[in-house]
């Protein structure tokens, strides 16, 4: 509920309200929060309390490249130098983040310890 009134607040004080829109667009409107975005949220609820957190903290970072290579491959985008650069740059980031859970890990049994080591 605080994103949606942050959301709103942000509208408001940004952005300029059109309501003249189609009935498609409310209808394409009403599906993505009720499908792809609402069902997210309650995926990530799911798996934070019942799932790796670190495998889903890691697989997040896919979402927003995914999202901005079917933007590209289907034509709304186009291709540009600065959106491969930032794919490699959270592609990047994901793997040091996943490595770095990896070398704790393995610390972790070298020492007898079952627990994530500092």
């Amino acid at each position: 509920m605080a994103t949606a009134a942050l959301s709103v607040l942000t509208h408001l004080a940004l952005e300029a309200t059109v309501w003249s829109m189609s009935v498609g667009t409310w209808a394409s409107i009403l599906a993505v929060g009720l499908g792809p975005v609402g069902l997210a949220f309650y995926l990530w609820d799911i798996g934070v309390k019942r799932g790796n957190i670190q495998v889903l903290g890691t697989a997040s970072n896919a979402a927003p490249q995914l999202s901005t290579l079917l933007l590209v491959v289907t034509g709304p985008a186009p291709f540009r130098w600065v959106l491969a650069a930032a794919a490699v740059l959270v592609t990047g980031g994901a793997i040091i983040a996943a490595e770095i859970g990896l070398r704790r890990r393995w610390r972790g049994r070298q020492d007898g310890k079952f627990l994530l080591s500092a």
